[in-house]
């Protein structure tokens, strides 16, 4: 018989935990967070809350644990039989060596078609602008009225209540009931938006409802939905499902929260913050007003000592006027002083400068007599010769030719004639003489032989 022995040349020995704990590795490294189908079986839940069942397919078969944690935020509850979608991690449950899946998060089957529509929806609506900031209405600091929009019964409501209760008890809340989810909820939804906005007795929006699958959540994906809230004249917030749900609603909506409670405390300022900001507010005021008084103390005492009686005002003033006009008096004669003497300098100044007429006048005198001496001399000579050009003007005078006997023919154009030859027989012709004048006619011309 032949015996090896097995620490020669062969691998270690492993233990069953350290297998179980490699394999457990091996499949959670090579196999990644991914949804799986399949056919829910032997569906357990446990007291401590842990989901625990099998999802098969006509081939094969697969344990699967939910546990607490995880499926606390699912709203429905699954079933035997029921086809769903799980998104899982594949491991391997070390106590036992059993190969499992933890489940994250599980869904009815048939949501791919959800998930297609929601994304050609929202990019839809994304690209005619309705979820642009610049189109967002901003939310009122201090709403005296918040509005509601979602199912009466629903916890989500009872959250909002308290939340707004707990931050600020004085906002007036009105709720629109509708239905949350099913067949129809999403006109119900419009309609309540639109009768708030019609309404006009709130001055905010919420709506909301809890978390749930994108089937639960999915009248906050409809068109109509989106379009109510785009055109509520009302700043609406969008508190649907939990912190991971996502709806078209959220997108569309002025502000999104990722609870129901988050909207409610988007929607109310919170008393206690504002009542430590009044306190803080209120030490400042009294510090400034407490400045404030001690520096009008101190302009008072100031202004105080500064005061005086109106009679002692007055003899004050009385004193200052005697000093004043004392000053007015005195320099008025100071002036008057200065004037005379300035006056006096001026009148030595143009005595010094008077002419002595007396020579003046003698010169003057001398002047006058050659003058008329001259213009004596000047007057002889300018009529003798005014006399001379007389006597040749009177040889130039034609009134002295006309004198002698002759006469100035003119003819009827006023012409004076010269010649016979410019005459003809039967023309008028004027005459004049020395003393008057005369018309003929030419009865006969006479022209002198050409030779």
């Amino acid at each position: 018989m032949n015996f090896s022995n097995p620490s020669i040349g062969e691998s270690p020995i492993l233990s069953v935990g350290e297998l179980t704990r490699r394999a457990k590795q091996l499949l959670e490294w090579n196999f990644p967070l991914q949804w799986i189908a399949g056919e829910i079986s032997n569906f357990t839940r446990a007291t401590s809350g842990h989901w625990y069942f099998t999802l098969k397919d006509d081939r094969a078969q697969v344990r699967c644990a939910m546990f607490r944690h995880k499926n606390q935020y699912l709203d429905w509850l699954p079933e035997n039989g029921m086809q769903v979608e799980v998104r899982a991690l594949v491991t391997l449950y070390e106590p036992r060596g059993d190969f499992q899946l933890g489940v994250e998060n599980i869904r009815r089957s048939g949501l791919g078609a959800l998930y297609e529509a929601f994304e050609k929806l929202k990019q839809r609506l994304g690209e005619e602008g309705l979820f642009d900031d610049a189109r967002k209405k901003p939310l009122p600091v201090f709403p005296r009225c918040v509005g509601i929009v979602t199912s009466p019964t629903a916890a989500a409501l009872r959250d909002v209540l308290t939340t707004l209760r707990r931050r600020m008890p004085g906002i007036a809340v009105v709720v629109y009931p509708t239905p949350v989810q099913g067949e129809g909820a999403a006109a119900k939804i419009a309609e309540a938006l639109d009768s708030a906005a019609q309404r006009g007795e709130c001055d905010l929006l919420i709506v909301c409802r809890g978390g749930g699958g994108i089937e639960d959540l999915w009248a906050f994906n409809e068109e109509a939905v989106a379009r109510a809230i785009a055109t509520s004249p009302i700043p609406v917030i969008s508190g649907v499902g939990h912190e991971t749900d996502f709806t078209i609603a959220d997108f569309v909506a002025d502000r999104r929260a990722p609870t129901p409670t988050a909207a409610a405390e988007l929607a109310s300022p919170d008393r206690r913050e504002l009542a430590q900001r009044l306190a803080v507010l209120d030490n400042r005021l009294n510090r400034h007003v407490s400045r404030a008084l001690e520096q009008r103390m101190q302009q008072l005492d100031y202004l105080a000592r500064r005061l005086v009686p109106p009679a002692e005002r007055l003899n004050l003033r009385a004193a200052q006027l005697d000093h004043l006009r004392q000053r007015l008096a005195q320099s008025a004669g100071h002036a008057l002083d200065n004037r005379t003497a300035k006056l006096a300098q001026l009148g030595h100044r143009l005595d010094r400068a008077r002419p002595d007429l007396s020579v003046h006048q003698e010169h003057l005198a001398g002047l006058a007599g050659r003058l008329q001496r001259a213009a004596g001399h000047g007057l002889v000579a300018h009529r003798a010769r005014l006399e001379h050009l007389a006597a040749q003007l009177q040889h130039l005078n034609p009134q002295a030719v006309f004198e002698r006997g002759f006469s100035m023919v003119r003819n009827a154009r006023g012409e004076i004639v010269r010649s016979s030859a410019t005459l003809a027989t039967a023309e008028r012709l004027s005459l004049t003489f020395a003393q008057g004048r005369a018309v003929a006619r030419v009865e006969e011309v006479e022209r002198e032989a050409e030779g």
